[in-house]
């Protein structure tokens, strides 16, 4: 057995068990291992390493990345384990290989619990008491032949803390009480049984039932183990984060008693019988079931985590990845009543050109002065969009710029946008770097244009859990959903590629590669130096060296720059690859981009050649034919009705058209512009049975819906999407 001190950590085993738990070749996980030791990131693997992984997508890549991460926890904390034991004089060769053949943190931590070091409990006093000895007697179980007294007389008076027999005894069965409930396999058993057969129950704290409302569900609620849904637990646990609810673990202590005692008393001619039965109760009420409920709890919440992160990441992409209305000259409205609404006019590019404010809503109501600034600003800058905030007012406002409109016949495409974190960016330290000399509603009347013209750019300015796309963000692991909602942005970012020279640092920093030190060392640059003219000058940046340019090159574009091949997602690594097939093809490379009937003559597979594969040669030729294809759908802006402004307005039966803002287990919520979001239930999202929403619905989709009911005092509409 290896010296746990000389323990290297084992990237060949590492590869194999990830390659079995996962399910894809040792080879392909060896590769995804190494590339990513190395300093490659996932969307650059996924997308130029397709030989090296065999063609791994950034899932399974994703998939790799955790498991490695995991691996490596095990590793540390099985030797930090093994030296705490060692330390202790109590590692054995038998305890080593134990600890060595466990695979997962669970069963390591069930292995180390009799070992762990303890706070000071009843037992750790006993055993200072000098009880241990007569512990290890009750814990044998043989019979001695001697009066109780007789055997607890030797203990007492020794420690002056012991004075009689009584306390003798109590303190030595203190002590059993707390090693039986170390007992790997009682723990197991009784694990085993609240998975099973217990059930979580939830009641309202006494003196909270005025504050309970949004908790009535769960007022007296009591649901299996084995099939409480993630929402239903999170929904519970943050009741009980705010002091309303008291959620528990329900078992069966009758039914388990039982067994617990003969597993644990298995001698009734024992002189101590007696009182051992009596200390497994003890043992079940004061350190087992607790430490059970513990468990369940955090098995649950762990579960319930890794679903709601999912959900939300899933919630996120989608959002991102909403179509943009384009490089438009924008006004953006930031609606309001007493305050005015806040104008803000950004060209194509999304630079600021004017703001202004205007009183079209009551209790102002001066229309004709909104109306002649309004047409003021689209004669003076040539609007073509028109974003509305979908915060307070915005229907009012909305109505307003409909009818001015249609009145002047004007050819403007107008939209209502989600503001969900424009508040919060529009106070931000980065708003106001980008716009020192702005008010922080002409900020946010700025947003809400970006959010038109493009979401992703803008929205990668703002906290990912300020957005409003996932449900609990702020009850699950952080930790974890800051890893995920940052994935989904390199992601999104990567997969639709960034103009080098408009984007923002915000957005450069999710590029591959790149950082937020280095975003704002690329935007440094090229305002002293003007915009980029080819990839190549990216190494002229400060600090920005051969393994970040290698990363990041081929999702940064460039248009109108000296290389054509520049404003493509082929990298600069296969440039030499597209000159040879210009050259067999007897053309300029120039004329090879963006000409799909040239690039249908080339044959891969005479590209193929050293570390260049045939997945590689294929990704080029695709992207020589559409070039920087942007994979976001068409945009279409959601036409909500005019009948049905406020929820007061609504009625059973009347179909809307709206937008899917949120996504969960249990159905959709759709903004169908009452500003309360309507919830279709999964049982009303499809006509044939759905086991997830997101098979039929994303964020970000524009659905037709049929009001069902509505409850005005309590806010909640149901409708469904079955027409």
């Amino acid at each position: 057995m290896p010296d746990h001190k000389n323990l290297v950590f084992d990237l060949d085993v590492a590869a194999q068990t990830i390659a079995k738990t996962i399910q894809i070749s040792l080879q392909q996980a060896q590769a995804a291992i190494r590339l990513l030791d190395d300093g490659n990131t996932i969307p650059f693997i996924a997308r130029y390493r397709k030989e090296a992984t065999n063609g791994l997508d950034e899932i399974a890549l994703r998939a790799i990345e955790d498991a490695l991460e995991k691996a490596r926890e095990l590793f540390s904390r099985r030797n930090t384990i093994l030296k705490s034991i060692e330390e202790q004089g109590l590692l054995t060769d038998s305890l080593r290989a134990q600890i060595h053949a466990c695979q997962d943190m669970q069963s390591l931590e069930a292995i180390y619990l009799p070992y762990k070091p303890k706070r000071r409990t009843r037992a750790t006093i006993a055993r200072e008491r000098g009880l241990q000895p007569l512990a290890d007697i009750l814990i044998r179980q043989v019979r001695l032949g001697k009066a109780k007294p007789e055997v607890l007389r030797p203990y007492v008076g020794k420690n002056p803390e012991v004075p009689d027999e009584a306390t003798a005894l109590q303190g030595a069965l203190d002590i059993v009480a707390e090693q039986w409930s170390d007992d790997r396999e009682t723990r197991d058993w009784l694990r085993e049984q609240a998975m099973q057969f217990g059930k979580i129950t939830s009641g309202i704290k006494r003196g909270k039932k005025e504050e309970a409302e949004k908790f009535e569900l769960y007022a007296d609620h009591r649901e299996p183990v084995s099939r409480i849904p993630s929402h239903r637990f999170l929904a519970m646990q943050r009741g009980e984060a705010e002091g309303i609810l008291k959620v528990n673990l329900e078992l069966e202590i009758d039914q388990v008693l039982p067994r617990v005692t003969n597993h644990l008393v298995h001698n009734p001619q024992f002189e101590f019988y007696r009182d051992l039965v009596a200390t497994v109760q003890d043992c079940l009420d004061r350190l087992l079931l607790p430490a059970i409920e513990s468990s369940i709890m955090q098995s649950l919440k762990e579960k319930a985590d890794a679903e709601a992160i999912v959900v939300f990441g899933k919630n996120l992409h989608d959002l991102l990845m909403s179509p943009p209305a384009g490089p438009k000259v924008t006004l953006g409205i930031d609606p309001g009543f007493r305050t005015g609404c806040k104008l803000a006019v950004v060209d194509g590019t999304g630079k600021f050109l004017a703001n202004a404010t205007i009183f079209p809503t009551p209790p102002t109501s001066d229309t004709k002065n909104a109306t002649k600034t309004v047409l003021e600003l689209i004669a003076k800058y040539d609007i073509q969009l028109i974003a509305i905030g979908n915060g307070t007012a915005s229907r009012e406002t909305d109505a307003f710029v409909s009818e001015l409109i249609r009145s002047y016949s004007l050819p403007i495409t107008k939209a209502i946008v989600s503001e969900s974190g424009a508040s919060i960016y529009s106070a931000s330290e980065l708003a106001a770097r980008e716009y020192p000399d702005l008010d922080v509603t002409v900020r946010g009347a700025i947003s809400i244009a970006h959010r038109l013209q493009d979401p992703l750019a803008e929205l990668v300015k703002t906290d990912p859990k300020s957005i409003g796309v996932g449900q609990y963000q702020h009850d699950v692991n952080q930790s974890q959903l800051k890893k995920c909602l940052e994935r989904e942005v390199e992601s999104c970012v990567n997969s639709v590629g960034v103009d080098l020279n408009m984007a923002s640092a915000s957005l450069l920093s999710y590029v591959s590669g790149i950082g937020p030190k280095l975003a704002e060392s690329i935007v440094s640059y090229r305002d002293s130096n003007g915009r980029f003219r080819n990839r190549q000058q990216l190494l002229k940046v400060p600090k920005l060296g051969g393994k970040a340019f290698e990363q990041a090159a081929g999702f940064l574009r460039i248009r109108g720059g000296d290389q054509p091949l520049d404003n493509s997602a082929v990298h600069p690594e296969s440039y030499p690859i597209v000159e040879k097939m210009a050259k067999t093809l007897k053309v300029e490379t120039l004329s090879l981009v963006g000409n799909p009937s040239l690039s249908q003559k080339i044959k891969p597979e005479e590209y193929v050649q050293g570390g260049v594969g045939l997945p590689t040669v294929i990704d080029i030729v695709q992207e020589l034919g559409k070039p920087g294809r942007d994979p976001r759908s068409e945009f279409r802006a959601v036409r909500f009705s005019e009948e049905a402004k406020t929820i007061q307005d609504l009625k059973p039966g009347m179909i809307l058209e709206g937008q899917i803002t949120n996504v969960t287990h249990f159905g959709a919520f759709v903004d169908i512009g009452v500003h309360q979001d309507a919830l279709i239930h999964i049982s009303q999202l499809s006509t044939s049975y759905i086991k997830d929403p997101s098979e039929v619905v994303s964020v970000g989709d524009v659905v037709r819906v049929k009001v069902l009911e509505v409850e005005v005092a309590r806010k909640r509409i149901s409708v469904t999407k079955n027409l």
